[in-house]
């Protein structure tokens, strides 16, 4: 069996192993941060298209996040369409306007690109923050409703949005490894590595960054949505500050940048660690997460710059495509 074929076989058994999980753990703090672990694998793997496969360091995805956010809220709230529906259109309307961002950012190179994100994202928290269509500081809450999968909310069971974040991830995986095989996933990887050799070898550089991020958007607002409605209420800081951007960045980073189960492995990390961090120091231990991941990521930067994966794996390159 080639390493790839592996690959969905790693899958099947972590899936079969999640999809599990409710039904031997009940306490609901612990599965609160498996769901978080779940989504913050696939939202780190959302960035991962881009800035681990295309390598475009992205800092401010926390504004695609919010609108898909944004987007399912006022759509369920004002016209009663179902969250399934809303997180599609918030991915959509997140994919078109990071098209409409890349046209301009995607002329800077390096660490002025990562600049220009950094700074469109605060720019569309303060626009949000002073919206009031949009709920303005205020921010948005869910009517309150009978558990139902059609509007996603379930008051008294965590298994149903264990299954919707491990629904997310394996759709974001899914598509990931399907690029890594694919031309645009070597195009993506050329890209990364060497713009100008790249574009001499025939690749169409600009065009590339350009697929990858409203894809990298779409999965990003999608996660938006179904956060939208795991919590029931969002607002600008909750669904839109920096703090979000570096969260879909770090577990990546973590666990392996521009791999398939880096995103997982760093989120398996990181958020478990944010979440104890939080409930038994409290107030007390506010800001620790930072210093944490701080000195996480030194130490992998100069241990292991390719990620916590690198302990596990040997030198394994995609397959090429057929």
């Amino acid at each position: 069996m080639t390493p790839r074929r592996w690959q969905l076989v790693v899958l099947f058994a972590v899936t079969a192993g999640f999809v599990a999980v409710p039904a031997v753990l009940r306490d609901a703090y612990l599965l609160n941060v498996l769901i978080l672990t779940l989504m913050y694998a696939a939202l780190a793997q959302s960035w991962n298209i881009l800035g681990g496969y295309c390598g475009q360091i992205s800092l401010g995805h926390a504004l695609y996040f919010g609108c898909g956010a944004y987007v399912t809220s006022l759509l369920f709230t004002k016209l009663g369409v179902s969250p399934w529906f809303g997180a599609m259109a918030g991915g959509c309307v997140a994919a078109v306007l990071a098209l409409a961002l890349g046209y301009p950012c995607f002329r800077l190179a390096g660490h002025y690109f990562s600049i220009a994100t950094i700074v469109i994202a605060e720019i569309g928290l303060l626009l949000v923050h002073n919206w009031d269509a949009v709920g303005g500081a205020q921010g948005i809450q869910w009517p309150i409703s009978r558990d139902s999968w059609w509007t996603l909310q379930f008051a008294r069971n965590k298994a149903p949005y264990v299954y919707l974040a491990l629904g997310l991830f394996v759709i974001t995986w899914l598509v990931t490894y399907w690029i890594e095989g694919s031309r645009w996933g070597y195009w993506w990887r050329a890209v990364k590595d060497n713009t100008e050799a790249a574009e001499s070898l025939g690749v169409e550089v600009f065009r590339s960054k350009m697929a990858a991020a409203a894809l990298s958007a779409f999965f990003t607002a999608v996660g938006g949505g179904f956060y939208a409605a795991f919590v029931g209420y969002i607002d600008p800081e909750s669904v839109m500050t920096f703090r979000f951007s570096l969260l879909f960045a770090l577990p990546a980073v973590l666990g392996g940048i521009g791999t398939l189960w880096g995103p997982l492995v760093g989120a398996a990390i990181l958020i478990p660690m944010t979440e104890i961090t939080r409930s038994y120091m409290g107030g007390s231990g506010n800001g620790v997460d930072l210093i944490i991941y701080g000195a996480l990521i030194m130490f992998i930067a100069l241990a292991k710059p390719e990620g916590v994966l690198s302990l596990f794996q040997r030198d394994a390159k995609p397959e090429a495509a057929r």
